[in-house]
Parts: structure tokens; sequence; C-alpha cells
């Protein structure tokens, strides 16, 4: 890692003998250690942990436990997930304006934003003690989370590109990367359901049953003192667990700035004559197969997303789960962490396209019977298990092509450089924004079905409704996607023949440079 940094010094004299320089040809074939890619991973746990606490929980939170209005609800995910969506192509503009540093030109990025986002992520977890603007409470606190933590995110992910030149290389740290992040959701889930789940949410009988009684305030009264202590204890819960999982985002912040050094040259970032952000982006959104990439994950990505975020209230209401759904969404994370590399192994055997056929649409029988059957804890647990071995899949695949994507980009356009934020902040951009569409959508088709804040129960319009935010959309938008899938152009023979053109380039870009730094060093 230090070796990148010394060849980084050497270049811009070109006065070094031939001796000096020959390290650095060694350098660009040296495997990265496991420790680098170790650090290199444990970056991507933040996101995870944190978006895997807000995805599963946060819609739970705001309509049971801050008791806001579904309606208003929706408003908050909706504007929170295009927002946190707008924010990363604005991210990546700026990143792609950002100069070299000696710490990098991505890792500022992630140092800076750390300490405000974990701030913000606390806030969103709060209750405050005020009548009104608890809705712009939650909106602004969770829009400014999502804009922090892509400042850590979208460079991060554009770090795949700055580690290495090897593609073989780039697919391991990947690897890596992803087993991390999936342990990730696991301890958001675990963190965030474990805490929660200790404390009994409060709920409110259905009002018809209320309605029977001769005094509804009598009975309101009665029940006010316990409600509202077990409301408190659930509250401070959350808090807890938001602290525990700030203190992970910093520890996991700092693992990656210590324990990763960007390589300059690793993806060429200089160039004669840059090429500026919107022209880069009309040469990255005319590139045939980043569209047919992103086009596919758009819909498998959204159904997944549509999934994470109805589940706990499908397992709470639909299923009768109360107590239970925590450990059946940690049932699914365990299940996909422990599956990643066997992914990694199928899509190495078999190839990319074929991992992701059979890895994403493996989930759709058990998608089906959970909600066909009747309501079964140990179908329930079959059923979770099986479907985070599709969830290994949909986290792996995507990041682990894109970097093909990019390698192909670089074959056609060899003089535009610097445009690895643009391909990623842009992929994330499209599937965060549909997501809030989608949840935005989902959580007012909830309270036109008659979703009740708190209840103990729901009407059986709700219940039905679940059963198609958890089911049947989710099955429609996988094979959507699958079909998609069948325009993209990089297969495994393309993929090879990439790889050597890129080496090629490389080293006739190598030897073009040691020749003229020759030549110079002899009129010296």
């Amino acid at each position: 890692m230090a070796g990148g940094g010394g060849a980084e010094r050497a270049r811009p004299g070109g006065l070094l003998p031939p001796a000096c320089r020959q390290p650095r040809r060694r350098e660009s074939r040296e495997r990265l250690s496991v420790c680098s890619k170790l650090c290199y991973a444990v970056g991507g746990a933040p996101y995870q942990i944190t978006g895997c606490a807000l995805g599963f929980f946060l819609q739970i939170y705001l309509l049971d436990v801050a008791q806001l209005d579904p309606f208003y609800a929706s408003i908050i995910l909706f504007v929170g997930r295009a927002w946190d969506a707008i924010t990363d192509p604005m991210v990546g503009f700026f990143i792609s304006k950002t100069s070299w540093t000696r710490f990098g030109r991505l890792m500022p990025w992630i140092i800076f934003s750390t300490p405000f986002a974990v701030i913000s992520y606390f806030l969103i977890w709060f209750v405050p003690d005020i009548s009104r603007g608890q809705v712009m409470w939650y909106l602004v606190f969770y829009c400014v989370f999502q804009t922090l933590v892509t400042c850590f995110h979208v460079p991060y992910s554009a770090l795949t590109m700055f580690i290495s030149r090897e593609q073989s290389e780039r697919d391991s740290a990947t690897a890596y990367r992803m087993t991390v992040e999936v342990l990730g959701t696991v301890l958001g889930t675990a963190i965030q359901g474990q805490i929660v789940g200790k404390v009994d949410t409060p709920c409110i009988e259905s009002p018809l049953f209320i309605g029977k009684t001769n005094s509804s305030v009598a009975m309101e009264e009665l029940n006010m003192t316990h409600d509202t202590g077990s409301l408190t204890d659930t509250r401070n819960a959350y808090m807890i667990a938001a602290g525990v999982i700030g203190g992970l985002y910093i520890l996991c912040a700092v693992i990656l700035s210590v324990g990763v050094r960007e390589k300059r040259e690793s993806s060429e970032l200089q160039s004669d004559k840059p090429v500026s952000f919107f022209q880069g982006l009309k040469l990255v959104m005319n590139h045939g197969a980043y569209i047919k990439l992103i086009a596919g994950f758009l819909f498998t990505s959204l159904a997944f997303m549509l999934l994470e975020g109805n589940f706990a209230l499908f397992c709470t209401y639909t299923l009768g789960f109360r107590n239970e759904f925590q450990n059946i969404l940690l049932a699914i994370m365990l299940s996909a962490t422990l599956t990643i590399p066997f992914w990694q192994w199928f899509l190495t055997r078999f190839g990319k396209k074929k991992a992701v056929y059979v890895g994403i649409s493996s989930a759709i029988p058990f998608l089906i019977m959970v909600a066909v059957l009747d309501s079964n804890l140990i179908v329930t647990y079959v059923v979770a298990v099986a479907a985070g071995i599709s969830v290994a899949a949909a986290f792996l695949l995507p990041w682990s092509m894109l970097p093909d994507v990019i390698d192909d980009f670089k074959l056609q356009h060899p003089d535009s450089h610097g445009h690895e934020a643009i391909f990623f902040s842009f992929y994330v951009f499209f599937t965060k924004f549909t997501s809030g569409v989608s949840l935005g959508i989902s959580t007012l088709s909830l309270d036109f079905a008659g979703y009740q804040t708190r209840g103990c129960s729901q009407p059986s319009e709700v219940n039905f409704t679940l059963k198609m935010l958890v089911s049947a959309v989710p099955v429609g938008l996988i094979l959507l996607g699958l079909l998609l899938f069948k325009l993209y152009p990089i297969d495994e023979e393309k993929r090879r023949k990439n790889k050597k053109a890129l080496q090629d380039l490389r080293e006739e870009s190598n030897s073009s440079s040691e020749s003229d730094n020759t030549e110079l060093a002899s009129i010296v």
C-alpha cells in the first residue's frame, strides 16, 4: 500500500534511474493483502447497518412509536428516499471536481461526513416533546442523514476502482465487501430488533371493540398510564439502538481510513484534457451496457426494497408474529451472510449472468409460499432462510458487475477518465428514487386500506394489502428485471476479451511512459 504513494511521488519528476522505477512495474502485479481487503470491506458496513435499521424499522417506528398519521409517514418516507436519490449524483458531481489530496480524492469525503451523519442518525430515532412540528423534525433529520451517508457511500463505492488495477482483485475485494455488508445488515437487524424487541410496544384495541363499551373515554384513561410507560420504554430502546449503531459507524469509518490507501494510478485519474461532469454524464448515460444493467437491477432491487420496507408490518399483523418478527428478519440476514461466499464461487464458476438468473429467481417460490400458506412460524422461518439466499445474490451481483461495465466503457472511451463516481452514483440514484416512490405509495395504500396506528390488529383489507406488497408485487418486479437482463451484453467471453484489451492498453501506456522518462533522464 505504501508503495503506491512512492510510485506517485516518483512519477512527476520522471528523473529516477530505471532501477528505481522497476518496483512500480512489480507493484502493478502485486495482489491486495487480506488485511487491505478486510479494511476496505469494513467500510461498507455503516451504510448497510443504518440502511437496514431504517429500512426494516422506520415505517413501523413512525406509525406505532412516533404515532404519525400514515399519510404523513408516507410523505417522510417518500421525500427522504427521493432526496437520498438526488444527493447521489450531486455528490458524484462534487467528487468529480475534487482535487487530489494527500489522503486521496475520495477518502476526505468519508472522514469528514462521519461525525455529522452519526448525530443526525440518532436524532431520527428521538421523539421530540412538541405537539406540532414532529413531521418536519423527522423529515429534516432524515434528509440530512441521507445526504451525509451519501457523502460516505458514493466515494466508498467508487473506491472499488482505486484499490487495484486487476479485475480479479477488485472482484475478490468486492466479495469481501459484500460479505461484510451483509454482515452489517445482520448487525443492523440484530441490534435494532433485539434491543427494541425486549420492550413490548403498547397497542390499542380495534375501534369496533372500544365502541361496544359504555365509555371509551374511561377505557382510554384506564390504559393511559400503562401505555405511556410502555411507549416511553419503547422510545428509549430505539434511542439506545441508535447510539450503538452510531458507535459502530464511527469505528468502521476509522478502520477504513487507516487501513486503505487510494492508488492514484489505479484508474489513470489524470487526463491531459479532463472532460466536464455533464459531458461525462452524457457519455455514461449513452453507454448501452450500463443502461441495460441498471434497468435490470432497478426492478430486482426494487422488489427486495419493497419487501424490506413492509416485512415488519407483514410479520406483526398479517402473520401475527408480533414478538417474533425481529428474529425472522435476523434469520433472513444470517442466511444471506453465510451464502455470500457460495455466490462468489458460483459467479466465478458459471458466470455472472447465470448467477443473476439462478440467485434472484430462487426467491420467487418462497415469496409466493409465505403469502399463500396459513400462518405458521416454522414455515415462516424456512421461507426466511430461503429468501436470505436470494438476498445474498441481490447484494453481491450489482457491485460485482458494475466494474465490468466501467472497464467496457474505458475501452470505448480511452481518453475519458475520472467518471467512476458517476457510474456508481447514478445506479444508486435510480434504485433509491424508485424505492422512495414505491415505499411512499405502499404506505399510502395502507392508509387507504384503513391502517390503524398502534392497533393490536388490522382490518382484513390491510392484511391483504400487506400480502400484495411482500409477495405479488415483488415477484412481478423480479420477473420483469430478469427479462431485462437478457439484453445485457457483457457475458463471460466478452469480459475476458475486455480484460485482455485493458491489460494490453496499460502495458502499452506503461511502456510509453517509461520510454519517455528514460529519454528525459538521458537528456538531463
